[in-house]
């Protein structure tokens, strides 16, 4: 019998996660350490996948399938694409940089009455929320998926509601107020999708007879299992809207700049780096394969929504007064691309798309962390505090303004490549939607810039005046950031060639193919 890699690179943070937690709480630097090497080798464990993985051979390999509630047909059933090798590969690379962020992020500390929670909790919940993500990304089961789909939500409350943000300007009660409600209130949107979610799944087995992702997809391609139009769209909005609130897309986003104020910077990147690629991903694999007939059905509203979170997003972003709401909408706006790229029905869209799944991830860690840096030195989010900090902290502004660069998509870094991927993508097919898209382009460099000359530039205000530059672990947790925005920026064939023949058969799945051009090359 095979190793079961993928069950190994699931189950080995899911393990450490246990062991993190039964440290002794007067062992807290053992307990970070264990973490963060748990978290290595399991980045070991995923670029054994992507070495093992044959982007030319079968859609699903390194399957596991194992018998789990034979009554009702539900599997233990595993298996990645090219979609999900490159999003276990970012998850992976991300941890030990959140981890190494958040080093002392839950340091016990007496405020008043209230004290931090054990730093053990911290660095175990964030192991079992890269546990879940990574299995969300292997199940080929729907019930499965599910399950973990939901079960991430857990963590991630604990993380943001009692491991918030220390910084806030109105002192430690309204800060943990705010704190739990921001907690709540991503609890809540994304509970209310996954139960319409759940109502779908059930409904899924009661058309299908079964939960395998594969079967399903097989019976309605060779035409032996037939699904009424009107059940087929009824299908897909319950687990289209429960990916839309997790992706977020408006009008579903509105946890998101709560969540992320409200949380550290290495549970926001865990967020909207991480924890949000499952809904983009779940469009892909469960939306786009299991209902294509709906898939086309819904395109048009979908795109629509997709321009009106670009846009919004980024006007939103360019009024912000808050570092990390801004960079929330900033995110609300990427996701928007994100989302247009893959509902573009074009192999080039939808290429982008999932590089751009890659690329945000590792643009926004590196953004929001060297945010987390400047903001844990002055002790405030806001922007109008901040001034002149290039003169006193170069190398930390330096790195903050490549990591902004990266966000507004500068060519020769890795996020152009996928916005401008996605963005042909669309204009090939729906002209007009990808010219709108544009402006958020433009508004994006606005939100930036702006960002970086108020904070970066001008007079050294008296508070920043003896901010130290970045010490060697927070270099070393940005420096491999900024190497991979660059690398990936001249050169993404790595990565597009793990994915594009997934969007291949994705394409298939819905009966798309590109548009022809429409001038034709000369002879």
């Amino acid at each position: 019998m095979s190793f079961p890699l993928l069950t190994a690179t699931a189950a080995l943070p899911a393990l450490g996660a246990v062991a993190t937690a039964a440290v002794p709480a007067a062992q807290r630097t053992a307990a970070k350490w264990l973490a963060l090497l748990v978290s290595l080798a399991t980045l070991a464990l995923a670029i054994t996948v992507l070495l093992r993985f044959d982007p030319d051979g079968a859609r699903y390999q390194l399957t596991e399938s194992h018998a789990w509630i034979k009554d009702f047909g539900v599997r233990y059933e595993l298996g990645v694409d090219g979609i999900a090798v490159a999003l276990i590969a970012l998850t992976a690379v991300l941890i030990p940089f959140i981890i190494l962020a958040g080093w002392h992020d839950a340091d016990p500390l007496e405020t008043g009455s209230r004290r931090w929670r054990p730093t053990q909790g911290f660095f175990a919940l964030i192991l079992a929320v890269e546990a879940m993500v990574v299995i969300s990304f292997e199940a080929t089961d729907v019930f499965l998926f599910y399950i973990f789909f939901e079960a991430m939500l857990i963590p991630m409350y604990f993380l943001i509601g009692g491991f918030g943000d220390r910084a806030h300007e109105h002192g430690e009660e309204t800060a943990a107020t705010q704190r739990s409600y921001a907690a709540v209130k991503f609890l809540l949107y994304n509970l209310v999708g996954g139960l319409i979610m759940l109502a779908a799944v059930i409904g899924l087995y009661v058309v299908a007879d079964n939960f395998s992702l594969q079967e399903i997809a097989s019976a309605r391609a060779n035409g032996s299992l037939h699904m009424a139009t009107s059940t087929e769209r009824w299908l897909f909005l319950g687990f289209f809207f429960a990916f839309a609130v997790k992706a977020p897309l408006w009008p579903l986003h509105t946890w998101l700049p709560n969540a992320m104020q409200e949380s550290t910077a290495p549970v926001a990147v865990l967020i909207t780096a991480v924890v949000d690629k499952v809904g983009t991903f779940a469009m892909l694999r469960f939306c786009l394969q299991l209902f294509p007939e709906a898939s086309r059905w819904a395109t048009p509203v979908i795109l629509v929504l997709a321009l009106i979170s670009i846009v919004y997003g980024a006007l939103l972003a360019v009024g912000q007064r808050d570092i990390k709401r801004l960079v929330a909408y900033a995110s609300i706006s990427h996701f928007g691309f994100i989302i247009m790229g893959i509902f573009a029905m074009t192999s080039q869209g939808q290429s982008g798309a999932t590089l751009y799944m890659v690329n945000h991830g590792i643009s926004t860690a590196a953004l929001m962390l060297v945010a987390g840096f400047l903001i844990s030195r002055r002790g405030s989010r806001l922007i109008a505090d901040y001034g002149g900090v290039q003169k006193v902290a170069p190398v930390l502004a330096g790195t903050f303004l490549i990591g902004g660069l990266a966000t507004l998509s500068l060519p020769g870094l890795a996020p152009f490549v996928s916005e401008f991927l996605v963005l042909v993508g669309t204009f090939t097919r729906y002209p007009v939607i990808g010219i709108i898209a544009t402006f958020g382009i433009v508004l994006a460099a606005l939100y930036v810039l702006v960002l970086y000359q108020r904070t970066m530039t001008g007079p050294v205000k008296p508070e920043v005046s003896a901010m130290p530059d970045l010490r060697v672990r927070e270099l070393v947790v940005v420096a491999p950031l900024i190497a991979l925005l660059i690398f990936l920026g001249v050169y993404p064939k790595p990565v597009t060639d793990i994915v594009n023949p997934a969007v291949k058969q994705t394409m298939s799945d819905v009966h798309k193919k590109d548009p022809k051009p429409e001038v034709e090359a000369a002879k």
